[in-house]
């Protein structure tokens, strides 16, 4: 079962909280601990959405939790080119309360603070980032049917070019004569965007009520009773004309105006709340701040128990506060019953709710966005806390990185380097490093044994117990002996080290796994609405076949750590049996190799980019294929290749390239980039947390099969 849902619109006045309304009602019937959140609110002291869910479903969470922001933060944080922070942010705060609950109602914005096309834009990606199945709500409010069907598809097709996932359309307002007509023939017309359903306009949820003027025009109540608020105002009038005449336009549901010294009209609208033969009005309001005759008000106060009619009085002038009170916009309200029951049978009525809580089943989104991808990285590397050691511990991109992870709590940290030096750089750069390990390699106490270690491993290279010692007092050297002990859960270096300077220590000291010939390299490519695995796009510049199933292997099974479902791509110039020559029977080879040692993969080779990736292209090349038109990992036949078109995809399809992620070595060390900017280094630290994670589970396991 999917555990969230994101209500959208495209304009404003759809009437999601209506639909929020029912969707909360159905899901309280079946589940407890239900969550509600707004990705950016009005800016009004309590969002009166958030107000309404959480009194009528009694929701737990504080109101702080079930927003990241109101607009006038959200438009700051775009001005300053924080667009991404903003995302984050707004994913953070959804986790939090997603650890909380069983299933989280998202309501999107409401086109009141920004332009329509820039709000779309950010509902669609804020669903996207959150993992939210899309339900869109339109207003159909003015449109027949064939203008219903435009909207309908334009709708879907706008948030399916964005990788949004619909669960169901909702039209709102439709004129309710024509309801029912236009529902058959939606229906009829198949939008291919999931069920559509027609909700007829219900004239008491579009009328405000008195309190709600009140409340946006900062009344002062002179008279009524609670339950006067509540009722709803059809029509304003304004009392400009003498009492008998002005007693003729008045209808129920007439919110009166008038200036303050206007008594007659007082009295005289207050008279028709206890006659039988004139319309009840919603209320009386006086404009002007003008204060009352003492008769008046005697008069008024006698009313208090004959008549509920608010009466109550605005400073400003008759014009202005008509203008103000005819711009108040209705909403639901947890005073108001009547709207709610009204709202809750109009959805009930409308929406057939068995089909909703089916698709609510099974329907999911499946876009992975950079910011989803990194976010997992980041739990996940929390989960189970790991030890990583950081040779290059005075470079200032690694301080910086080591900061954040330390202050998110997602490593255990040892630097190595000259103490003093690195506490002399933490102070001038202003960080806080509290709680981190630093090592001299050169005064560790571990010296002598890591060094004693080295030269058992390598005496039959040549090699003697000086030239170990000296050896250990390398950095790199020093921070991989301290993985291979178990001193530390992993290693990253690169930042100011060359590639070789990190794989020669791990392939001395570490070694492969068994069964693997050779250290290889994934990078994890987080496009647009997923995240999918190149390799080997930096170690290996021309592998053999048996290399390359080695590859393949190790790749499929770096991509089932981070949660992607491996479907191998042994990629060529060719596809399938279409052509010759010794570059296409390596793949074939490395194919047939990697499956022989793996059945349980799935693999398919030699193919061609295109045909791995797109289905309209698999289906005519390799029909039968598993793989075809829906891999997740790619492997390259040769470095020139990977490399080239690792970089060609993340320059052109804007994607962020983690990695390279090392694999095939008995622990986890891991390889940055020299141009590595401070988030590549703390991505890269959590990915070799999961790494040592699994490393770990993978010998408990192995432990707990020997007993």
């Amino acid at each position: 079962m999917s555990n969230k849902l994101y209500i959208a619109s495209m304009e404003a006045r759809s009437g999601k909280s209506v639909v929020a309304l029912g969707i909360m009602e159905l899901l309280s019937r079946r589940l407890n601990k239900i969550g509600f959140f707004r990705p950016v609110i009005p800016d009004v002291e309590k969002d009166n959405n958030i107000h309404l869910i959480s009194s009528r479903y009694l929701l737990k969470q504080p109101y702080e939790a079930m927003y990241a922001f109101n607009h006038d933060q959200a438009q700051e944080m775009v001005a300053a080119g924080k667009y991404d922070t903003l995302l984050k942010i707004i994913l953070d705060k959804f986790k939090a309360l997603e650890s909380q609950c069983k299933y989280i109602v998202c309501e999107g914005t409401d086109y009141t603070g920004v332009s329509s096309a820039f709000e779309f834009d950010f509902n669609a990606e804020v669903a996207n980032n959150l993992g939210c199945p899309v339900m869109v709500v339109l207003n159909g409010r003015g449109q027949n049917a064939a203008d219903i069907i435009d909207s309908v598809r334009f709708a879907r097709e706008s948030f399916e070019n964005h990788g949004c996932t619909i669960l169901a359309t909702i039209v709102n307002r439709v004129d309710s004569k024509n309801a029912e007509s236009i529902q058959e023939q939606i229906s009829a017309a198949d939008s291919g965007a999931g069920p559509v359903y027609i909700l007829p306009e219900e004239p008491l949820l579009s009328k405000p009520t008195v309190g709600e003027i009140a409340d946006a025009l900062k009344c002062q109540i002179l008279q009524g009773d609670v339950a006067g608020l509540n009722r709803e105002v059809h029509n304003i009038k304004i009392a400009a004309m003498n009492l008998p005449r002005f007693l003729d336009y008045v209808t129920d549901g007439t919110l009166i105006m008038t200036p303050g010294d206007r008594s007659d009209v007082i009295l005289g609208s207050l008279a028709t709340t206890v006659s039988e033969t004139y319309p009840n009005i919603a209320g009386l309001l006086l404009t002007g701040g003008l204060t009352l005759d003492p008769q008046v008000q005697r008069l008024i106060e006698g009313f208090k128990k004959a008549s509920p009619i608010p009466v109550f009085s605005v400073a400003t002038d008759t014009y202005t506060t008509a203008l103000n009170a005819s711009s108040v916009r209705a909403g639901l309200t947890p005073e108001n019953d009547r709207k709610i029951a009204s709202a809750l049978g109009l959805f009930e009525s409308h929406v057939n709710i068995s089909e909703i809580e089916e698709r609510i089943e099974v329907v999911r989104s499946r876009r992975v966005t950079p910011i989803m991808f990194e976010y997992e990285l980041i739990e996940r590397a929390k989960a189970d806390r790991q030890h990583i050691v950081l040779p290059e511990g005075d470079e200032e991109r690694i301080l910086r990185a080591g900061e954040i992870l330390l202050r998110r709590k997602v490593v255990d940290i040892t630097l190595l380097g000259e103490s003093e030096k690195i506490q002399q750089k933490i102070s001038s750069l202003g960080l806080n490093l509290e709680g981190i390990n630093c090592i001299d390699p050169f005064k560790s106490d571990l010296l002598q044994d890591y060094a004693h270690i080295f030269f058992e491993m390598r005496k039959h290279k040549g090699i003697s117990e000086e030239m170990a010692r000296d050896t250990m007092t390398d950095v790199g050297y020093f921070g991989t002996m301290m993985v291979h002990q178990g001193a530390a859960g992993g290693m990253v270096s690169g930042a100011i080290h060359t590639t070789g300077d990190t794989i020669r220590p791990a392939l001395q000291i570490i070694r492969t796994q068994p069964g693997f010939s050779i250290v290889s390299s994934v990078f994890l490519m987080c496009l647009a609405d997923r995240v999918l695995v190149y390799g080997d796009c930096a170690v290996n510049p021309d592998p053999n076949a048996e290399q390359l199933a080695d590859i393949a292997i190790s790749s499929a099974d770096t991509a089932a750590i981070y949660g992607i479902e491996p479907r191998v791509a042994m990629l060529s110039y060719s596809t399938g049996q279409s052509g010759k020559g010794a570059e296409v029977d390596k793949v074939r080879n490395a194919t047939r190799i990697a499956r022989e040692r793996r059945p349980d993969l799935k693999i398919e080779g030699p193919i061609q980019y295109d045909a791995a990736v797109d289905a309209g292209v698999a289906k005519t090349k390799l029909p039968q294929s598993e793989v075809a038109g829906r891999a997740t990992v790619f492997i390259f036949p040769d470095l020139n290749t990977g490399n080239n078109l690792y970089k060609a995809v993340q320059r052109s399809a804007n994607a962020v390239a983690i990695g390279p992620v090392l694999q095939g070595l008995n622990k986890p060390v891991n390889d940055l980039s020299r141009g590595c900017t401070i988030p590549d280094i703390v991505n890269t630290v959590a990915i070799t947390a999961i790494q040592a994670q699994a490393s770990e589970c993978g010998r408990r396991n192995a432990e707990g099969g020997k007993k």
